[in-house]
């Protein structure tokens, strides 16, 4: 009697499962387990080639109906399941699940995009705020003018790689144990080139400086990305351009800070513009503005400014101003403000204080209690 697993159990499936639940999950469980994703793992191997037995017994309506009435052991005189032939190698196991040497060629054939181009623009607080025109310099990879992009001297077409005979990979060992790595010759592509080009060396691109005009839009915030289509490096097989995909980076203000579409702002004010109120200066981006606070002002406290913050991205409204008041209490004061205070303060009847009156009245009746 056998003493491996039951299929069904390999693959983790149950025995009334449909073809299509049989090759979905033998197609997870071999990319899971490929032994090259598991290097220092001594059993992946073995795991391997028991989820491709299993596959092959129940992917097979004759041998599953066989395995499903006689188990492992086969119908008598069979021999059974053990050991059975026919898997191919690892190659096969591939060409199987990715598609086989004709595909891979195909898709090297195939239209490539150009690869995108990604570029950080450090601009100031108020390019971002109300946009700006900006020059931008970048680098990519062009079609080589002498070549024309195909890398061989004159213009002269590649040829089929000898070494891999057009596939870009190369194929080693025999039987189930085969590995399959990428050209060397053509660095996977397939195809080489007999007499390289001397500008770009056979590689058929060469780099060049380019300049692009970059429009920020106003309300634009930092680490927003920007879109420039095409302009990044030309594609393949006639394939479309890259993008150009700018970052925006914005230097901090010294004054502002910015949360989407609200500014703020934090303001000193003086104990004698709090208490009997005043009419501030208030400094905007675009300049100052005047603004009304009411006497008896709190330190912290907030007042907005309607339409005075950041326009919004791609939009017609502003956002507001918002102000945090900080009273500042004065440092040196001469003798003669002293008294005044000292004054003032004899003068009062604790009314003016609501926040120390409703404190003491609340530290009496804990003592009183």
């Amino acid at each position: 009697m056998s003493n491996k697993r039951d299929y069904y159990e390999v693959l983790g499936l149950q025995k009334n499962a449909t073809a299509d639940d049989i090759k979905k999950a033998y197609r997870r469980l071999a990319k899971e387990s490929h032994p090259d994703l598991h290097p220092n793992d001594k059993s992946a191997e073995a795991r391997f080639k028991e989820i491709n037995e299993a596959n092959e017994v129940l992917s097979d309506p004759q041998k599953r109906a066989a395995y499903d009435q006689f188990g492992m052991d086969g119908p008598p005189n069979m021999g059974g399941f053990s050991g059975f032939g026919g898997f191919g190698g690892f190659d096969t196991i591939f060409d199987q699940l990715f598609g086989g040497a004709g595909a891979r060629t195909q898709r090297r054939n195939a239209p490539m995009r150009g690869r995108d181009i990604q570029l950080n623009l450090r601009v100031s607080f108020e390019e971002a705020a109300f946009g700006a025109s900006k020059s931008v310099e970048f680098q990519r990879a062009e079609n080589c003018d002498t070549c024309r992009g195909t890398g061989g001297k004159d213009g002269s077409e590649p040829v089929t790689c000898a070494t891999c005979q057009g596939t870009g990979q190369v194929r080693a060992g025999g039987g189930f144990m085969v590995t399959v790595r990428t050209c060397t010759t053509c660095g996977g592509s397939g195809q080489t080139v007999k007499d390289p080009c001397t500008t770009c060396h056979g590689s058929g691109r060469v780099r060049r400086k380019r300049t692009a005009n970059f429009t920020i839009p106003q309300g634009a915030d930092d680490g927003q990305v920007f879109v420039m289509s095409g302009q990044g490096e030309p594609g393949q097989n006639k394939g479309p351009n890259g993008d150009l995909l700018i970052v925006l980076s914005v230097m901090p203000h010294k004054l502002f800070r910015r949360e989407g579409t609200t500014l703020y702002l934090e303001m000193p004010i003086s104990i004698t513009q709090a208490a009997l109120g005043a009419s501030l200066e208030v400094p905007t981006l675009k300049g100052k503005v005047n603004h009304r606070i009411p006497e008896g002002t709190q330190d912290g406290a907030l007042f907005r400014i309607r339409g005075e913050g950041i326009h919004q991205l791609h939009g017609s409204s502003r956002g507001d101003l918002v102000v945090r008041v900080k009273v500042e209490i004065p440092k040196k004061l001469s003798e003669k403000q002293k008294q005044l205070l000292r004054e003032f303060d004899e003068a009062s009847s604790g009314k003016e204080y609501e926040g120390r009156k409703g404190f003491l009245d609340k530290v009496k009746e804990l003592f009183q209690a």
